[in-house]
């Protein structure tokens, strides 16, 4: 029997909630998560089970975690009470699921994540001590582009992913696929994570400190923002740009991730920089 495992009740709220109906849509999640019957998958947000019901189909276990304790609840009757189904009342931005806690079962994610949570919920995954071998995500459609983006176009949301993960938009998803429809449009993206980060860095808080610097004001040249976000001079932040062979008239938007490392070491090299 499927078992439900709750956090102590507490006041619902607006969540803001759409669920998706389109079959053709679900169809394509799965698919992109490549499942089979060993598969352990973690679903955020499942809500009336429309994705959970083929995720239990194919995948050996599924650990879904909803927000809602009356939705978290119901589920697993709405299911007929799969038995590789295990239900967690909770959020998952900061819920511990048990059977990961130890990092020692490969695990896919395999959701559509809720729009004000999809960051710190990607983070969570992405950064924490169990993390899973593949995502595939559903996100507002604007977030997707900036996950999957190339410099030219990157973030630091682009950045923060692709550190940890390749990124590929597997499609989009108009709002006439939910219901209710929401306001925006979606996409699904695929993310394998990489064994090691995507490039060397010897402390990933400070790298992500000076990227965030280097997007504190993304339409400025790069010497510029730099000099703004480490508040620092702009001739210290020059110094720093030119030790990494990187123009300070470019943008932030338009280094790569080996860019953003070569501007990191030559911070670390430029030591009166940093103060």
């Amino acid at each position: 029997m499927a078992k439900v495992k709750a956090d102590a009740p507490g006041r619902r709220k607006s969540l803001g909630q759409h669920f998706l109906a389109d079959s053709n849509i679900l169809r394509r999640i799965v698919a992109a998560a490549d499942l089979d019957s060993d598969d352990l998958v973690v679903e955020v947000g499942p809500g009336s089970g429309v994705l959970t019901r083929p995720l239990a189909r194919q995948a050996g276990q599924v650990i879904a975690v909803e927000i809602d304790s009356a939705l978290a609840a119901a589920l697993p009757g709405r299911l007929g009470n799969p038995p590789n189904l295990t239900v967690i009342q909770g959020d998952a931005r900061t819920v511990e699921l048990p059977e990961l806690a130890a990092g020692k079962r490969p695990f896919k994610v395999v959701s559509n994540l809720p729009y004000y949570a999809a960051n710190p919920i990607l983070r969570h995954f992405l950064e924490g001590p169990a993390r899973p071998s593949l995502m595939v995500v559903m996100v507002q459609r604007e977030v997707a582009a900036n996950i999957v983006a190339q410099p030219g176009k990157m973030g630091l949301l682009s950045v923060a992913v692709q550190f940890y993960a390749t990124a590929r938009q597997v499609c989009t998803v108009p709002p006439r696929a939910f219901r209710p429809p929401p306001k925006v449009s979606s996409a699904v993206v695929r993310l394998d994570l990489l064994p090691a980060p995507a490039v060397q860095v010897d402390d990933r808080q400070a790298f992500f400190d000076l990227v965030r610097a280097g997007f504190a004001a993304p339409r400025k040249q790069l010497r510029n923002s730099l000099a703004h976000g480490l508040s620092i001079p702009g001739s210290a932040a020059e110094d720093v740009l030119k030790t990494a062979g990187v123009s300070g008239q470019r943008r932030a938007e338009t280094l790569s991730l080996e860019e953003w490392a070569q501007v990191y070491r030559a911070w670390e090299l430029c030591g009166p920089a940093r103060k």
